[in-house]
């Protein structure tokens, strides 16, 4: 894994992203190409039935690496579901086989409520997609 300021780009390049939550994860994809990203769905249910459809979602996008929202505090300091979102990104590295970028998701879901989005999981995860993709120009 990654930071994202120490991505190189080739002309295009697809991610999916990960708002990643105890409950529930939020899905979007996105390209190198437009540079912008697009809310998919938000999985739920035990961490077995995510992953199968994470794999799904995966071999439908196909994409060449992941990026996981990994949240802190206000401040910057870590609390518990920053080691939970970078257990999910090992896991997803494991699993697939993808490169895997972690993004700083501070104030998403804040976001993807003020744009009053009808998936706020899903729409954070575009957000955090865009900021990735946004460090990578």
């Amino acid at each position: 894994m990654s930071a994202s300021r120490a991505v190189s780009s080739p002309a295009h390049r697809s991610f999916l992203a990960f708002d990643f939550g105890t409950q529930r994860v939020g899905v979007a994809t996105g390209n190198t190409i437009t540079h912008t990203a697009q809310p998919l769905r938000t999985i739920a249910g035990p961490a077995a039935a995510r992953f199968d459809q994470i794999a799904r979602l995966i071999a439908e996008w196909q994409p060449d690496a992941l990026v996981v929202g990994v949240p802190f505090h206000p401040d910057g300091a870590a609390h518990d579901n920053t080691e939970r979102a970078k257990r999910f990104a090992r896991q997803l590295h494991g699993r697939f086989g993808l490169p895997v970028h972690e993004v700083d998701e501070r104030y998403t879901t804040t976001e993807a409520h003020a744009m009053g989005a009808a998936d706020v999981d899903a729409a954070s995860a575009a957000i955090i997609l865009e900021q990735f993709l946004r460090a990578l120009s």
